[in-house]
C-alpha cells in the first residue's frame, strides 16, 4: 500500500522579477493560472484535503482562482523564506504521517508523471528526503547541489550564499522534494535564518539531515525546462508556448486535426471531440467543449461554450459563453456574445450579433443582424437588417418571436413585442406592438410618388 502524501504548494510570494502588481501564481499561462496547473498535478498524487497551498500576497485572490478544487489553506502573513512557509504548514499537516512533497506554485510545466516518480523512489528508500534534480547551462538564480566525495548530495547552496566554486556547479535544485514527514517536523525548527538574506531556507534542511545521520536521494530530471519556475515575462511566454504544444499534441494524438498548429491558441481546459478540425489562427479558450466533426474557422475564437456535433464556426467568427446544438452553423464574421442558446440546424450568418437569445431549431439570421435578449422559435426567418430594441436607457426588455414567423429586412422590433407563430413582418416596418399568429404587421410610412417632381426641379433651376 502507498504510503500517504501531503503535498504542500509554496504560492504566498509577490514575484519581484515579475514587474507585476499581480502575485506571480496568479499570472497565466497555457488558460490557466500558474498556480492551478500546480495544484492539478498534485491532485493527481494526492486528494484534496492533504494538499495545501501556503498563501500571502493577494491571498484571497489565489484562493479564488483554486475555488472549486477542494485544497486547503494556510496563511504565511509575513514571506520569510521557504522554510517557513513549510514550517507555518505543521499544524495542518498532521505531522509523522507519510511523505510530505513541496512544490512551488510558479512551476506550471511539471508533470504528473515526473512526480510520481519522485515519490515512487522515496516511498522505496530509506532516505529521509529525495530531491529532484537538473543541469542547467546558465544556473544563475538556482540552488546549487553540492556533492560529497561519494557522490552523495552534501547540501543544497543558494545562489546568494555561495562561494564562486560552488557557483561554477551546473546541477541544480528546482526546489521539487520528497521527505519524510517525521523527520521533517522533527527537524524543520533547526533552520535559522544565517545567511545574507536573512530568510529561513528549506533547503537547509538537506545539510541538518546530513548532520543527524540521514541520507539524502536524488532523482535527476533530464528536461529541466519542466522542472523550472517562472520567474520573469520571457519565462511566462515560454511556459505558454509548452503547455499550449502539450494541449494541441494531445488533441490530435486523440483524433482532433489541427491545421498549423503553431498558429493556434487552446487552453488546457478545452475538450474537442474526434475528426473536428480546427483551422490556422483559432483560439479555443476556457472550459469550452466542442463535440465531434466539427470544425473551427481560421482566425475565430471560441470561449467558455458548449458545442454539439457537426457544428461549424466560420472563420473570424467569435463565440462567448454560449450553447450551440448540433449542426449549427455560425459565420463567418459572427458574434455571438455571451449567454445564447442555438437550437439544432440554425444558422448564425455574417454580421449577425446574438446576446442572451435562444435562437430555435432549423432557425435563421442568415446576415446583418442584431437580436439581444430575443427567444426566437423554431424555423423562423430573421431578415437581413433586423433589430432588436432591447435597451430603454435603463433596462433591458425581450423580444419573442414565434415558430415559423417571418421577419422582413430592416425590421425594428421594439421591445416587449411578441411576433406570433406564422406570423410576417413586412420589410423596413418598425413593430411596437404584438403581432398575432398568421397576420401580416406593417409599420412603415405610406410610400408617396410625385410623378414629374424631376423635371420640375430641373426648369426650376435653369437660369
Amino acid at each position: 500500500m502507498d504510503i500517504p502524501v501531503t503535498i504542500l504548494i509554496l504560492a504566498a510570494g509577490l514575484g519581484t522579477r515579475m514587474k507585476s502588481k499581480k502575485a506571480k501564481v496568479l499570472h497565466r499561462a497555457g488558460g490557466r493560472t500558474l498556480v492551478e496547473h500546480v495544484v492539478e498535478t498534485a491532485l493527481t498524487l494526492a486528494p484534496a484535503q492533504r494538499v495545501i497551498a501556503v498563501v500571502g500576497h493577494q491571498a484571497g485572490q489565489v484562493q479564488a482562482a483554486l475555488d472549486g478544487s477542494g485544497v486547503r489553506f494556510v496563511e504565511q502573513s509575513e514571506q520569510k523564506g521557504t522554510g517557513d512557509a513549510v514550517l507555518a504548514c505543521r499544524g495542518a499537516a498532521g505531522q509523522n504521517q507519510g511523505l510530505v512533497v513541496v512544490l512551488y506554485g510558479d512551476c506550471p510545466l511539471l508533470r504528473p508523471e515526473t512526480l510520481r516518480e519522485l515519490v515512487d523512489h522515496q516511498q522505496s528508500s530509506p532516505a529521509a528526503a529525495t530531491i529532484l534534480t537538473t543541469r542547467l547551462d546558465d544556473p544563475t538564480g538556482y540552488g546549487r547541489i553540492v556533492r560529497g566525495a561519494d557522490d552523495g548530495i552534501e547540501a543544497i547552496v543558494e545562489q546568494k550564499a555561495a562561494t564562486p566554486e560552488q557557483l561554477a556547479i551546473r546541477e541544480v535544485n528546482p526546489a521539487i522534494y520528497c521527505l519524510r514527514a517525521d523527520l521533517l517536523w522533527k527537524h524543520i525548527g533547526e533552520i535559522q535564518p544565517d545567511n545574507p538574506a536573512g530568510e529561513y531556507y528549506l533547503t537547509d534542511i538537506v545539510a541538518i539531515f546530513r548532520r543527524a545521520g540521514y541520507r539524502i536521494d536524488t532523482v535527476f530530471h533530464s528536461e529541466a525546462q519542466e522542472l523550472l519556475g517562472i520567474n520573469t515575462r520571457i519565462e511566462l511566454a515560454q511556459a505558454d508556448r509548452a503547455l499550449r504544444e502539450r494541449t494541441a499534441a494531445r488533441l490530435m494524438l486523440d483524433g482532433v486535426t489541427i491545421e498549423k498548429p503553431e498558429t493556434v491558441t487552446i487552453d488546457a481546459g478545452v475538450r474537442v471531440g474526434r475528426d473536428s478540425v480546427v483551422e490556422p489562427f483559432a483560439q479555443i479558450l476556457g472550459s469550452t467543449l466542442i463535440g465531434e466533426e466539427c470544425r473551427i474557422g481560421a482566425c475565430s475564437i471560441v470561449q467558455d461554450s458548449v458545442l454539439g456535433d457537426r457544428v461549424v464556426v466560420g472563420p473570424f467568427t467569435i463565440v462567448g459563453a454560449s450553447q450551440l446544438e448540433d449542426d449549427v452553423h455560425a459565420g463567418p464574421f459572427a458574434r455571438l456574445r455571451m449567454g445564447n442558446h442555438v437550437e439544432a440546424g440554425a444558422r448564425v450568418g455574417n454580421f449577425v450579433e446574438l446576446k442572451k437569445t435562444r435562437l430555435g431549431a432549423g432557425s435563421k439570421a442568415s446576415h446583418l443582424a442584431y437580436l439581444g435578449d430575443a427567444v426566437i422559435g423554431a424555423k423562423a426567418n430573421i431578415g437581413a437588417g433586423t433589430i432588436t430594441c432591447n435597451y430603454d436607457g435603463q433596462h433591458k426588455h425581450p423580444t419573442r418571436i414565434g415558430d415559423g414567423a417571418f421577419i422582413g429586412s430592416n425590421s425594428t422590433l421594439v421591445a416587449t413585442v411578441e411576433i406570433g407563430e406564422k406570423s410576417y413582418v413586412g420589410a423596413g416596418s418598425v413593430i411596437t406592438d404584438n403581432v398575432p399568429n398568421e397576420a401580416l404587421a406593417l409599420g412603415r410610412g405610406r410610400q408617396v410618388n410625385k410623378p414629374g417632381w424631376v423635371t420640375e426641379r430641373l426648369k426650376s433651376r435653369r437660369p
